[in-house]
This record gives C-alpha cells, sequence and structure tokens, in this order.
C-alpha cells in the first residue's frame, strides 16, 4: 500500500504532464485570439462557433473539478447518495433545453442582465444581476480552487498549507492569463480541448476499470462494498442522506433548477450563430455529459473496490483524491500523470470561463450599463473587463486557500443553490409573465441571493462540524447544508409579491418586442 505521506506516483512526471498542457493550450489560446478589440469579439467570440463546438465546449464549462473529482470521490465513500450529483447535474439540463437556451440566444447580446433588463428600468436590474453573476461565480470559483489544491496536495506531495496555497496561487494566475489573452474564444477552444480529454480519459478509466471485473459491474459493486466502512449500505439509498431527508430533497431542488440559473452557462449561448445552433449546443452537451457521468459512477465504485473507502479519506487529498487514487492503481504512474493533467486542466479552463463571466458582467452590466448609460465605447469596456478579470482572479485565489479541503462537488451544489435562487425566477418571469416588472425583478433576485447567502452563513457548511469551512466555531442555525429548498421558493414568492404589490407598469410595447424576438430572433 502507497501511504498518502509517501505520495503517489512521480511528481516530475504530473508537473511536467500539466505543463504541457498549459504551454499547449496557452498557444492554442494565442493562435486564434488575434481579435479581441470588440465586445462582441471578446464576450461572446463574435458568435462564429458551431452548436457541436459550443456543446462540447458548454459541457467542459460544467464537468468540473466537482464531476471529475467531487462525484467521483462522493460514490467512493457514499455509494447511491453520491451518484445524486451526477443525476442532478445531468437532469438539470432539460430545463435548459426546453425553457432557456433558445429564448436567452434571441433576447441578450453578452450577458444575462441583457435578457432580465430588456423591458425592465435598466440601472437597478443590471447592478442586481451583476451583483448576482459575481457572487455565484465567486462560490463557484472556490469550488475549482479547493479542487486544485486538494489534487496537488496528493499528486505533487505537497502536504503543507503554505504549498498548497502557492500552487492555487499558479492556478489563479493562469487562468487569468488565459482570459486576458484570449478572452471568449480562445476561453472557448480551452474548454473543447479540455472536454474532449477529459470525456476520452474517463471512457478509458472506466474500460480498463471494468476490465479488472470481467467485465461485470455485479462483481465490482460487490468488491466496493466489501473494502468501504459503511460496508453494502453504499448499494442502497441512505447512506449519506438518509437521516436527513429534507437535506436530500434540498440539495437535489438545487441541483436540477441550478444549470438554468448559471451565468456562464447562459453566456455560451451567445457564441452561436443563431436559436438552432443553441439548441444544438444543448443536445451536444447533454449527450457528451451522459457519457462522463455514466463513466463516474463506475470510476466512483471503483475507487472503493481497489484503493478502498479508509485510504482515500486517510489521504492528503481527502475524498477528492479517489479518482487520481484510482488511476494510479490501474494505470501506474503514466495514467496518473495524465490524470493529473486532466484534473489540472478541468479546473483552469472552469475557472477561466467563469472569470470572463464574472468580468463581462460587470463591465457591460455595471461599468456600460450603469457607469456610462449605455455609452461606453468597446474599447474601454473590455479594458474594464479585463482589469476585473485580474481582481476577481486574486479574490478567488484568496477563496480557494480558505475552501481548501472541503468537498468539490459540495461547493459547487451551494452554487447552483445560489443561482437557482437569485437568477431562475427572474429569467422564467421575465420571459412568460407579461405583468412582470422591475420591483418584481428586484425582490426576486435580492430576496433568492440575500436568503440563501444568510441561509449558508448560519448552516454546518461555515461552523458548527468538523467539517467546516470554520470548524472551530459553532453559531450554526439553520440545520440543512443546502439552502435550495427554502431560498428557492423565497425567491419565486417575492418575484410575486414585489410585482403584485407595487404601482410599477410593465411597458407593454418592450413586452411585445421581447416576446417576439425570444421565440423567433427577429430584431436581435
Amino acid at each position: 500500500m502507497i501511504l498518502a505521506s509517501e505520495g503517489v506516483g512521480n511528481p516530475t512526471l504530473n508537473t511536467a504532464v500539466f505543463a504541457a498542457f498549459v504551454v499547449v493550450t496557452l498557444y492554442v489560446v494565442y493562435r486564434v485570439s488575434s481579435r479581441n478589440s470588440s465586445t462582441a469579439d471578446y464576450y461572446a467570440a463574435g458568435g462564429g462557433f458551431s452548436g457541436v463546438q459550443n456543446g462540447i465546449a458548454l459541457s467542459g464549462d460544467f464537468l468540473s473539478a466537482a464531476s471529475f473529482l467531487g462525484i467521483a470521490g462522493a460514490i467512493a465513500i457514499n455509494g447511491y447518495d453520491g451518484f445524486l450529483y451526477s443525476i442532478g447535474f445531468l437532469v438539470a439540463w432539460l430545463v435548459n433545453l426546453l425553457l432557456v437556451a433558445e429564448l436567452v440566444r434571441n433576447t441578450g447580446r453578452f450577458t444575462m442582465g441583457d435578457v432580465i433588463a430588456f423591458r425592465m428600468r435598466k440601472r437597478p436590474v443590471r447592478a442586481a444581476a451583476a451583483t448576482s453573476t459575481l457572487v455565484i461565480s465567486f462560490f463557484y470559483m472556490l469550488a475549482q480552487m479547493a479542487g486544485a489544491g486538494a489534487v496537488v496536495a496528493l499528486l505533487l506531495d505537497v502536504q503543507s498549507k503554505a504549498g498548497q496555497a502557492l500552487v492555487i496561487a499558479v492556478v489563479g494566475l493562469i487562468m487569468v492569463l488565459y482570459v486576458l489573452v484570449g478572452g471568449m474564444k480562445g476561453t472557448t477552444w480551452v474548454q473543447i480541448i479540455k472536454a474532449s480529454i477529459l470525456i476520452l480519459c474517463v471512457v478509458l478509466m472506466t474500460v480498463f476499470l471494468l476490465g479488472k471485473f470481467g467485465f461485470s459491474m455485479t462483481a465490482l459493486l460487490e468488491e466496493a462494498a466489501a473494502n468501504n466502512s459503511k460496508g453494502e449500505a453504499v448499494l442502497e439509498p441512505g447512506a449519506q442522506y438518509g437521516s436527513s431527508p429534507l437535506d436530500f430533497i434540498s440539495l437535489s431542488l438545487a441541483l436540477i433548477l441550478g444549470a438554468a440559473g448559471l451565468p456562464h452557462v447562459l453566456m455560451r449561448f451567445y457564441t452561436v450563430p443563431n436559436a438552432t445552433e443553441a439548441r444544438r449546443s444543448v443536445v451536444w452537451a447533454v449527450g457528451t455529459m451522459t457519457v462522463f457521468y455514466v463513466s463516474t459512477l463506475v470510476i466512483g465504485y471503483g475507487a472503493s473496490a481497489l484503493v478502498g473507502s479508509e485510504r482515500i479519506l486517510d489521504s492528503t487529498g481527502g475524498v477528492n483524491s479517489a479518482a487520481p487514487l484510482l488511476a494510479f492503481e490501474i494505470g501506474g504512474t503514466v495514467l496518473l500523470g495524465i490524470v493529473a493533467a486532466v484534473a489540472f486542466a478541468t479546473i483552469l479552463a472552469v475557472v477561466a470561463g467563469l472569470t470572463i463571466t464574472a468580468s463581462a458582467s460587470f463591465a457591460h452590466d455595471v461599468y456600460a450599463g450603469i457607469f456610462r448609460h449605455g455609452r461606453a465605447d468597446a474599447a474601454s469596456e473590455v479594458r474594464v473587463a479585463r482589469i476585473t478579470a485580474v481582481v476577481i482572479g486574486a479574490l478567488a485565489i484568496i477563496g480557494g486557500i480558505l475552501a481548501n479541503g472541503q468537498n468539490v462537488a459540495f461547493l459547487v451544489a451551494l452554487a447552483f443553490a445560489f443561482a437557482a435562487s437569485a437568477n431562475l425566477s427572474t429569467i422564467l418571469y421575465s420571459l412568460f409573465w407579461k405583468r412582470f416588472n422591475t420591483t418584481g425583478t428586484l425582490w426576486a433576485m435580492y430576496s433568492g441571493l440575500g436568503s440563501c447567502l444568510l441561509l449558508v452563513f448560519f448552516s454546518p457548511v461555515f461552523s458548527g462540524s468538523p467539517n467546516s469551512i470554520f470548524s472551530g466555531a459553532d453559531f450554526a442555525l439553520f440545520p440543512l447544508s443546502n439552502p435550495g429548498i427554502v431560498s428557492i421558493p423565497v425567491s419565486f414568492v417575492c418575484g410575486y409579491l414585489g410585482t403584485v404589490l407595487s404601482s410599477d407598469k410593465a411597458d407593454e410595447a418592450l413586452q411585445k418586442e421581447m416576446e417576439v424576438r425570444s421565440l423567433t430572433g427577429i430584431g436581435r
């Protein structure tokens, strides 16, 4: 057995493979991003990607460290209950396909704020949209940075917190470089390359793993239960959430409803030329992610079978180390080096996508829409976006250092709760409710975002348990780890009440224009 303190594999090889990926992708980013002077180029890649390309990039944006590291670890430790993340993440895309993708693509230009501010008073609504985008992006980044710390700790044998903090900082700097050099076009190509490598990697791991058990899933599951401290309980529902069904329901709501409100996913629909390609993007993304999430089931149980739950939990990276430890078991140092590169690529690509979304929202919605009243020139807007990207990168590094050691799938679930609470109600109301007005928009967004923040702060996420961010304190008043079951309905109810109780009158002409544009694309 290889103990955590001895490291896993060859740190030099792992570093070399990762460095090669960074060099190659930076070169690609530089080559494809010669034109980034206009806002359309920098924010939406000029709308020049096909549905197939954007679908693969969408899966690259969505399949984060939570998917590759967190879900595999959650299944390895908790079995069936861990697979809930995979199911929730995948089913969530039906909401995007049926209700959001085409309409958002037709209505907006660059950001989510374009859609919800279309028929409202622009300044307060754009300010709310930018606030929501920045908060959601920050929480999503925490998960990726925490994943970076976990992978580095294991693969490079960096055991000190200071060393892990340094590597998180390096990841953040590289991510900012992608965004500054490449804009949306360069970031999209990084997503495409990363998604292709990730899918190939998990499929090969799945095939190798099944081969070790004679391609018998039954034999694999039996061995997984035998090597898990929870025994056969990991093969049935309830190993993690059996004592807290409300937490289970709350998490499910957040996962299924959150994807349709994620700003970095919504922004991707603007990189295609028409609504048909937007729908095709989602279909390709769903197909790609189905292959991935089915593979995570095999990889997670395989890690429990070949590595064992105790060794995973005792390793330097904790639950997030299940996939790398399994790679070492089935393919030795070489496969581990490849998995190292894929894990780093996943983190870099997703954080780059989040960074460009957050910086675009601030530059387009706040700087151009509020401070310059919609009259900012393209060069100054892009310059503000790049400065914002640097600031966001610094905040992500600090947050990632604080969140180092948390389960990344769990942290992403919180980001989904924020997205569903703050954005989903306003997007759906804006698209489908004629009477919806500015007051309703602000009530929905701020109540959803505020209630979610408040409940998370007073939940076991921050204090009151050994796995809390502040494990030495206890000010937890809300018992659930995910607040979605409360904060999502709060947003919908407040949006309704704000609309019916206010004296604001919806602009009928703009409402009709938005309806025609969202359904047909005419006028965009």
